[in-house]
């Protein structure tokens, strides 16, 4: 976020002339007020919306029959900063107000949440993750930015980039999974493609890195419990998303919920002005997430609502979401001296110099030719085609007992499950502005490719199943599509689960089809890896399609039919039962690692390894890796494989490179994701896979924060996953 000498210049001017109150108004984000009827906040209404308390069509007609304040007195009084809304035409004219009435006119930066697509719904990011593509990331990031800035959005609360490593946790579905090099490949990727096209205001937003941090290690994968770790697990795990997106330039960022070691990070000064500020760099501002401020009285840590208020605005939180704890109370903290002006102006340049970089001074508006691109169910050139090559990548093969998959059009095709039929079920959680016309359904994929297919609903994550229905569906076929999973209100935000396991009568369902002798090909909607114990061991096929967006009927069709060989990997491990979580492939190794030997780390009733670890994902084909070799130079080592393809149709494999520190000054992990590559191989075809482990990467962080690199002994794996790899020993010298 680099900005001219003019545009520097043109901040200090403006905040030079600024009033307390004006710059007051500048760190306050405000949403549209429900009056009457609804009586609760814009961003509380999209959140019950988003978790499944209230239905996309019931927030529709809520905002369609509600009157709303827009808070125009208080733009024009230069009370308001930032509003929350996605609609272009009313966009347009809060700026007209903001740029024409008040005193100052300093345009409104505009934000929502724009997490995985806006109109064209990409997959899920746990989903996006495991396609192990830096290209897609960033390409599918810029079609969002494209379509949100159509709308008058220039500020997305994205990329969500949370490691988490505990399925129980709802929100795992809208992060990039377990390990934080791959989220950090996924981090960087995301902010290139929000903001790097610069050249038009109208193809770039301001990213906003959430949620900061370590949101995702939640106690229990309860959502918004507390977290507790050391330094070094903090530096070594959860920063090195947020560390690697503001090096790629990230604007802004959002402090999460939770308390972290007792202290709530809307209140932080350690993470949010100390690491986040000062030692990152981050050049924008960082706001609460919706009521944080306030929260942090039922936290225990304020004393009342302009306590918190202090406590927020001197740790570094700039704008205030949802509670108007900062325009009720810090006119007051600054002349009783408990907040400098310095601490003001530091946070109303970081949001001035946002909107400067935004071109809003100068392009505010949406104009009407944009958004006719989007009237009705139209979409811009390219963008649906972009969802589905996403989605068919994405799409990871679990299991193919006998080689069941793919399908063949010839076969008679019996589809069951509630789920396959549900086009408002495939975009996932947190995507709220996707046309239905749009969305394709898993039996409509199938439809439009297979001449013979008939549906059978059965049951579905909630319910009763029909008995008579199942017996239908188990007879006069070829091969049984079962279609299962969880409801997308089942897993995003306030979605935690004790038990991960297929909810309902699904279970029931899929073992009555497997008892009828017929072929069944498991086809798994989830927004989160489920414990499949039960299914790995007696289902002969399984699919992970998670939620994949508009287009995932077509990619789910395309791979079943063999269309597509699926290359999907896992970006999070999945356990065989609910009671393994946390589970997760790159833990520290313990003085007595799990075997089948009693005093070993293990469970007495189930495996202590994941069923299917992290990276993990079979293709229609079967890839062999060979002369494993490692060369150390100055500065990096130099890793190389070759990969064949043993089998009968063309694929595609994500080469993978882990290390192992086998000795250091702190327990280290048994394995590290450090590089992966892809290989697009023809039947009998073998590649050399290159692959770089640069030096300065292989230390970690100590307990003090301090960045260490020894000398030592290190194992270099490299195979298809985490698990099944080949490995060399390497003595490195830094």
């Amino acid at each position: 976020m680099k900005l001219t000498d003019a545009q520097k210049a043109k901040v200090e001017d403006l905040l030079s002339r600024m009033t307390l109150e004006e710059k007051i108004g500048q760190m306050n984000l405000e949403s549209p007020s429900i009056v009457g009827g609804f009586d609760v906040p814009f961003e509380e209404l999209i959140e019950m919306m988003t978790d499944g308390r209230i239905s996309k069509d019931e927030f529709e007609n809520i905002m369609s029959s509600a009157t709303r304040d827009f808070h125009e007195d208080d733009i024009r009084a230069g009370r308001v900063g930032s509003m929350m809304i996605d609609d272009p035409k009313k966009n347009n004219e809060l700026q007209k107000i903001a740029l024409e009435e008040s005193r100052l006119e300093i345009p409104l930066i505009i934000g929502f949440d724009v997490i995985h697509g806006f109109r064209s719904v990409y997959p899920i990011a746990i989903a996006e993750a495991g396609a192990f593509d830096r290209d897609l990331f960033e390409k599918t990031a810029h079609m969002a930015a494209v379509e949100a800035r159509a709308h008058g959005i220039n500020w997305t609360f994205a990329p969500m980039i949370d490691i988490a490593r505990d399925s129980r946790w709802g929100r795992v579905s809208e992060g990039p999974g377990e390990d934080p090099y791959l989220a950090s490949c996924f981090a960087r990727a995301k902010i290139r493609g929000l903001q790097n096209d610069t050249e038009s205001p109208e193809n770039y937003v301001a990213a906003c890195l959430k949620h900061y941090v370590a949101y995702g290690a939640c106690e229990s994968g309860r959502d918004y419990n507390t977290t507790s770790m050391s330094v070094s697990q903090l530096h070594n795990v959860y920063l090195p998303t947020f560390k690697a997106a503001v090096e790629e330039g990230a604007a802004t960022a959002m402090a999460s919920f939770n308390d972290l070691n007792g202290v709530p990070c809307t209140v932080n000064p350690y993470t949010l002005r100390t690491v986040l500020k000062d030692l990152y760099g981050l050049p924008g501002f960082v706001v609460s997430d919706a009521n944080g401020i306030k929260e942090c009285v039922t936290h225990g840590i304020a004393e009342d609502d302009a306590d918190a208020g202090r406590q927020a605005v001197n740790a570094g939180l700039d704008m205030d979401m949802g509670t108007h704890i900062y325009k009720d109370h810090l006119t007051e903290l600054v002349e009783s001296g408990k907040v400098t002006m310095d601490v003001i102006d530091d946070a109303v340049r970081r949001i001035l110099s946002t909107k400067m970089w935004l071109g809003l001074f100068d392009n505010p508006y949406v104009t009407e030719e944009t958004m006719k691109q989007y009237e009705g169910a139209n979409l811009p050139e390219g963008h649906a085609e972009l969802t589905l090559e996403a989605a068919e990548k994405s799409i990871v093969l679990l299991k193919n007992e006998n080689q069941i998959l793919p399908l063949k059009r010839s076969q008679k095709i019996n589809v069951v499950g509630a789920l396959a039929e549900n086009a408002k079920e495939v975009c996932g959680a947190w995507s709220m502005n996707w046309n239905e016309e749009n969305c394709v359904s898993i039996l409509d994929g199938l439809k439009k490719e297979v001449e013979d297919v008939t549906y059978y609903p059965c049951c579905g994550p909630e319910g009763e199943m029909n008995e008579e229905e199942l017996a239908k569906a188990a007879s006069d076929c070829d091969v049984v599509v079962a279609v299962v999973g969880e409801l997308v209100s089942m897993s995003g935000e306030a979605s935690s689960k004790a038990n991960i396991e297929l909810p309902g009568m699904q279970k029931e369902m899929l073992k009555k089809l497997i008892a009828s002798g017929k072929p069944v090909v498991t086809v798994l909607m989830n927004g989160r890896p489920l414990a499949l114990g039960w299914e790995a061991e007696n289902l002969p096929v399984i699919v992970e399609s998670w939620h994949l967006g508009i287009k995932m009927g077509t990619a789910v069709a395309a791979v079943l039919l063999g269309d597509i060989s699926p290359s999907g990997k896992l970006a999070s491990s999945f356990p065989s039962v609910s009671g393994q979580c946390p589970i997760y492939y790159n833990h520290p190794k313990t003085g007595r690692p799990g075997s089948k030997s009693k005093f070993t780390s293990r469970y007495l009733d189930a495996p202590f390894e994941a069923l299917y670890p992290f990276g993990y994902g079979l293709s229609y084909t079967t890839f062999t890796y060979d002369n494993l070799k490692v060369r150390e130079a100055e500065e990096e080592l130099t890793v190389t494989v070759d990969v064949r393809n043993a089998g009968a149709v063309a694929g595609t494999e994500t080469v993978q490179l882990y290390m192992q520190d086998v000795t250091a000054s702190l327990v280290r992990p048994v394995k590290e994701l450090k590089d992966f590559t892809k290989l697009d191989l023809d039947v009998g075809e073998t590649k050399t896979a290159t692959l770089t482990l640069k030096k300065k990467d292989m230390g970690f962080y100590d307990n003090d924060g301090k960045y260490l690199l020894e000398d030592g002994l290190f194992r270099i794996y490299v195979g298809g996953n985490s698990r099944d790899c080949l490995c060399e020993e390497a003595g490195v010298t830094f």
